[in-house]
């Protein structure tokens, strides 16, 4: 339980930090997708450890390896399977943690829930599971193409450093030009400045990534607790140390009055579309067809260079020392993790939107 996403675009990934390998199980895919490898080994390039001075620098190429589902570069409509090796383990690094529960960590609530705990990297708990879903999310990207819908993610803070800009003022084209895949080249230096500054102090530091879905059809959501957001918040708040969500206008929504939050709906040529768009996107749990835009907030890395104060496995006052290779700030790597989510959410909700209306029947 609680390996599997999604309804009929679902997938499962299985595998450990320190294990063999991760992978990912994908069904429900329609036959007939051109399947560009290439693309999702790009995918996983934004993911992957070691890529900069500020993420960890554990080396991985995180190289993609497609066991089912796919034939002569197309789908079959069959399960897609693939697997991605780990190459770099150094499990010797977390010896000394074996029995120690680490601060804020799933060391304690694991051994709790299993009565076992692979303390490797935090085994099946570790952010490096998430290369798994990249790795899906791309297939998911390459379906949604098909109907014109983008999904683009952004660095939009990192602690105190925020981006004042909407995504409409923004050239998100921006974003991979730089190191902490913030669009604002300006901002994106002071992060940079910012994170390694931490990396430095042997400490971590949070942030958010933004994401904008566009072209997005309307009518996509299953009322009442399927609603388009409900799994966009599943969805984001599954990634490893997510905070927090919102989506539209979000808590900033609270200051303002109906009046001026308010959507109005206008006639675009033949298309019915909204002045504003404080919904986000959505509304009733549906797409309505505009833009949906949400942030997701990453706490700091858990791990942190510094010994600390902790408990071991008999109850007993321990110290935990920080070794290993982990990341001063988890966002420039969550980007392509926010839109692997996103995409496999859509892919997943466009799908049911086909079941949902009666079809005609009189040419069958």
């Amino acid at each position: 339980m609680g390996n599997s996403f999604g309804k009929l675009f679902k997938i499962t990934t299985f595998g450990e930090s320190h294990g063999v390998a991760l992978g990912v199980t994908i069904e429900g895919c329609p036959a007939g997708l051109e399947i560009d490898e290439s693309f999702i080994r790009s995918e996983m390039q934004r993911r992957k450890p070691g890529q900069s001075k500020i993420t960890t620098q554990r080396k991985e190429e995180d190289e993609i390896e497609i066991l089912s589902g796919i034939f002569e570069g197309k789908s079959t409509g069959t399960p897609i399977g693939i697997v991605i090796r780990n190459a770099d383990q150094k499990s010797k690094d977390y010896s000394h943690i074996a029995d120690k529960f680490r601060p804020s960590h799933a060391d304690f609530t694991y051994f709790q829930k299993y009565g076992i705990r692979d303390y490797r990297g935090g085994g099946r708990s570790s952010a490096r599971e998430t290369a798994a879903r990249v790795a899906a999310g791309a297939v998911a990207k390459l379906f949604l193409a098909q109907i014109g819908v983008e999904v683009q993610a952004y660095v939009s803070q990192v602690g105190h450093l925020t981006l004042q800009k909407s995504y409409q003022e923004l050239d998100l084209a921006q974003t991979e030009e730089n190191i902490v895949r913030c669009p604002d080249p300006v901002l994106a230096e002071e992060m940079i400045e910012l994170i390694d500054s931490v990396r430095k102090d042997r400490d971590t530091i949070g942030g958010v990534v933004s994401c904008v879905i566009k072209n997005t059809p309307a009518g996509l959501g299953e009322p009442v607790f399927d609603r388009l957001h409900a799994e966009l918040g599943k969805a984001m708040l599954g990634i490893n140390a997510v905070k927090g969500f919102e989506y539209g206008s979000g808590f900033e929504g609270v200051k303002m009055r109906g009046s001026e939050h308010n959507d109005t709906f206008v006639k675009e040529g033949e298309q019915i579309k909204t002045l504003t768009n404080h919904s986000g996107g959505i509304q009733g749990g549906i797409s309505n067809g505009e833009d949906i835009y949400f942030k997701v907030a990453f706490k700091p890395v858990a791990t942190i260079m510094q010994d600390q104060a902790s408990l071991n496995e008999a109850g007993e006052q321990v110290t935990v020392s920080g070794k290993g290779r982990h990341d001063p700030c988890v966002v420039p790597r969550a980007v392509p993790i926010v839109e692997a989510m996103a995409a496999l959410v859509i892919a997943d909700y466009f799908l049911l939107s086909k079941s949902n209306k009666l079809v005609d029947l009189s040419n069958i």
